[in-house]
């Protein structure tokens, strides 16, 4: 129905001219968002930054859904809730639900331990499961028997605030590389000190110090002589700064040393090799990190790295996030991840052949990985061999009397 323009004028809105006056007192303002993940001191460092990163997206990347399950657990449909919109598409007002698992994914990995905290939610004991409305990644503070101390976001005051939350219905998820990346003595958090240390080092070299003992001619073990000492000390230090070169004289009787603190001494090797292990330990390679890896190298990545991490997610969102009642009429949460991902363009053909001729997924299933429309024909949605032609006439078996009456009629033929 054609609409008219003066009911589109009535209805146009515009954000600059069609300002709402009460958006005069929505409170004070931030530089920057208060919902943001702030990473703990010392891992904003940027090879641990790279690492938590690149595992936070690429764990992200995967469909988490709310689903419908059958007696073997395999998937049959995708569920309509309000948590697959919270995965989907919204998981509160402030991000997308990939954003919001990126996010929990990297606090995990920096706190080793991260909270999902149901915040609106429609508990209805008549429900197979209530309904969660929206989520936030809390940060948690304190344990008690059944409960947690959060921090998390609350978006009706715009500030990160505290509140108490029961175990029964927040998902606690734990990072499955605890004891390599979290644990005091872990190599990450060994890493983390060298680079500190690495840090306060450059710093110090280009705070202007010159790490410089002088030498007397004279002892300083008295007052008068230590602050004759100590004025000598200004003095070189006045020429040193009011030098347009840095150039300073002294007595010909005094002598400078100037002490070497070079960072090739021992650190950089301890940190290389601290690299190295976390590297090994975990599962991830440099070419993973600058985009060079090749499929096996990702295909290991993601078995050792993302799979894990992606197990305790859904595991965890299933036990508190479902009730018992619904798990047990077949509801579950899985994810699933993308088969043609990491497939060269050139291999895709020949797979997708496999795989639609084998009969594991239809034609239309593979043209949706590809990110192409469905196709119109009927038996594209089928699990069908195209290979194999299906005849138009069965073959009906003749009963017993049909064959002696054949029989009969041929003899009389002859």
């Amino acid at each position: 129905m054609e609409i008219r323009l003066g009911n589109r004028l009535k209805h146009a809105f515009n954000a600059f001219m069609n300002r709402d006056p009460t958006y005069k007192s929505i409170g004070g303002g931030y530089g920057y968002r208060q919902d943001k993940i702030r990473l703990s001191t010392g891992t904003e460092r940027s090879i641990i930054t790279s690492i938590y990163n690149r595992i936070s997206v690429d764990v992200a990347s995967n469909e988490i859904s709310h689903v419908k399950v059958d007696n073997e657990n395999r998937f049959k449909s995708l569920m309509k809730s309000s948590l697959n919109d919270c995965l989907h598409v919204e998981a509160n007002i402030d991000q997308t639900g990939r954003a919001f698992i990126q996010d929990a994914v990297l606090s995990m990995l920096d706190e080793g331990v991260v909270a999902l905290v149901p915040i609106d939610t429609d508990f209805d004991p008549k429900d197979t499961s209530f309904k969660i409305n929206s989520l936030r990644t809390g940060k948690i503070i304190e344990w008690y028997a059944n409960a947690v101390r959060v921090r998390a976001y609350n978006e009706l005051t715009g500030r990160q605030e505290e509140i108490i939350v029961p175990k029964k219905t927040t998902a606690i998820i734990e990072n499955p590389f605890y004891s390599v990346m979290n644990a005091p003595n872990s190599t990450m958090q060994r890493l983390i000190r060298k680079l500190n240390l690495l840090d306060a080092i450059d710093e110090q070299s280009g705070s202007g110090k010159m790490d410089l003992i002088i030498q007397l001619p004279y002892s300083v073990k008295t007052n008068l002589k230590r602050e004759r000492a100590n004025a000598r000390k200004n003095d070189i230090e006045d020429q040193l700064m009011n030098s347009k070169y840095g150039i300073a004289y002294i007595d010909s009787t005094e002598r400078v040393t100037q002490l070497n603190r070079s960072v090739d001494n021992n650190l950089m090797s301890q940190i290389e090799y601290l690299t190295k292990m976390v590297y090994s330990q975990i599962g991830i390679t440099q070419s993973i990190l600058d985009g060079t890896a090749n499929e096996d190298t990702m295909n290991n990545y993601y078995v050792r790295i993302c799979k894990p991490i992606l197990t305790v997610l859904v595991e965890e969102m299933k036990r508190k996030f479902l009730t018992k009642t619904a798990r047990t009429q077949g509801q579950s949460i899985l994810f699933f991840r993308d088969p043609f991902e990491l497939i060269p363009v050139s291999k895709i053909a020949n797979i997708s052949d496999s795989l639609t001729r084998n009969e594991i997924i239809s034609t239309n299933e593979v043209r949706q990985s590809l990110g192409k429309k469905p196709s119109d024909d009927p038996n594209a949605d089928k699990l069908k061999n195209k290979n194999i032609k299906n005849e138009s006439t069965e073959v009906v078996p003749q009963t017993e009397q049909e064959q002696i009456d054949d029989n009969t009629e041929e003899n009389q033929n002859e």
